[in-house]
Parts: structure tokens; C-alpha cells; sequence
């Protein structure tokens, strides 16, 4: 039996939603290590987070071979491209967030001064709360053709930049009471791959929303200027 345009849609929703939910889980379970200021990881949880990695990039493989399916066998109409060329977008957009979780599962291991990491847990743990929800708001915006939530998380994308620049500031600053210098400087650096994933994170949720956006409206956020003159050169041709 012919698979039909709405059943392929259908599909490809479902399975990119499945990709959002091992995304959030993994976002969920390095928010957990953070508020729980865990740094030394049980061998379960990291057996988790990487079957998930794994999977979350076997989505992104499989998503993209449906994707050209439809366009190349459904003849999709063109709000129906738009979105589906959104889900692309975002598709990417959550490997990257996948691979960012890793990573902050990776530095997080290799933190070894306790103290200056509890002492920057709080504001980490605020930016890893908020760059989660904008994630959440982004896909929502998506599917529920919700500009608002979008255009908040393009706003909020701001807020996280300022906690990273600030962080890394104070814990410049507040260096000279540690005696242990290395340990100081590995931990620093450490910190500041996890924060900087941190901050991706929220980038790649900024992409998502504009994704959305341009699904929703047809406008394109990250280049208007570009589709503006494009638009004004097809009127005067």
C-alpha cells in the first residue's frame, strides 16, 4: 500500500518528537547532576546518557532520510515544505544539543576542586534551568504554531549570555583565595566547557524558535534583510 502525504507527515512528527523526548531526557539528567552537584557519575548514568547519544544521532540520520522522502516522492504543498524544512532546522539544532549534554558530562567528571564548584553551582544550575526551557519553549512553539513562545526564547537567549559572561568574570575574580593553583586552573577550565555547552544549548534553542517562526509566518529571522532585497529584486525583474 502507497504510503499517502498525511501519513508520511504523520510519521515524521512522531518520530521527531520521540527525538525531543531522549533530548529533554538527557537535558533533564545533566540538570539533575548539576543540582545535585554530582561530579563523580555513576557508571548507569553514563551508560544512559551515551545509549541516548547514540540514539539521538540515529534520529538525526533516519529523520533526514524521511524528510527527502517526502519531498521527493509526496510533492509536498509549500506550507507543508516550510515546516518540514523547519523540522530539518531543528533536527540538527538537537543533535548539537545532544552532543552539547555529553560534553558537560565530560567536564563534569573532570572537575577537581570541589569547593570553587559548589561555590559556582547555584548560577550554573540557574543557566542550565533556564537554557532548558527555552529548549522546551522552542519545540512547543513548533508544534503548536506558537510565535510567542518562540519569539520569548529569542529574547531569553540574551539572559543566558549575560550569566556566562558574568560567571566567568566572578570566578576570575575570586581566584586568589584557593592555594592550589592547578587544580584552580583545571577546574576553571572545566567550568567554563560546561557553561559555554550550556550556553549552546541555548543557542541551539534560539535556532529552533526562529525555525518555527519561519514555519508559522515565513519569515526568515536570521537573514531578513537578505529575503527582503531577494523579494524586491523579483518585483523589479
Amino acid at each position: 500500500m502507497a504510503i499517502t502525504k498525511d501519513n508520511a507527515l504523520h510519521s515524521l512528527l512522531s518520530h521527531f518528537n520521540e527525538m525531543v523526548e531522549l533530548v529533554m531526557r538527557q537535558l533533564e539528567i545533566v540538570d539533575k547532576l548539576l543540582v545535585d552537584g554530582t561530579i563523580d557519575i555513576p557508571a548507569q548514568i553514563q551508560q544512559e546518557i551515551e545509549n541516548n547519544e547514540n540514539r539521538i544521532d540515529g534520529f538525526e540520520i533516519s529523520l533526514g532520510n524521511e524528510i527527502i522522502n517526502i519531498i521527493a516522492l509526496q510533492n509536498p504543498v509549500a506550507s507543508d515544505v516550510r515546516k518540514i524544512i523547519s523540522a530539518y532546522q531543528m533536527v540538527s539544532n538537537l543533535e548539537r544539543i545532544g552532543d552539547q549534554v555529553k560534553n558537560i558530562d565530560k567536564f563534569l567528571s573532570r572537575i577537581e576542586d570541589k569547593t570553587v564548584f559548589e561555590h559556582m553551582l547555584p548560577v550554573i544550575s540557574s543557566m542550565m534551568a533556564s537554557s532548558i526551557l527555552m529548549v522546551k519553549k522552542s519545540v512547543s512553539a513548533f508544534l503548536n504554531d506558537d510565535n510567542d513562545a518562540a519569539v520569548w526564547t529569542i529574547k531569553n537567549d540574551d539572559f543566558v549570555d549575560d550569566i556566562n559572561h558574568k560567571l566567568i568574570k566572578d570566578t576570575i575574580k575570586k581566584s586568589q583565595y584557593s592555594e592550589e593553583t592547578r587544580h584552580l586552573l583545571f577546574t576553571f577550565i572545566n567550568l567554563n566547557g560546561i557553561i559555554s555547552n550550556i550556553e549552546r544549548i541555548a543557542d541551539h534553542a534560539t535556532n529552533i524558535a526562529e525555525a518555527s517562526i519561519y514555519t508559522n509566518v515565513g519569515e526568515n529571522l536570521r537573514h531578513p534583510k537578505v529575503e527582503k532585497d531577494e523579494e524586491e529584486t523579483k518585483l523589479n525583474h
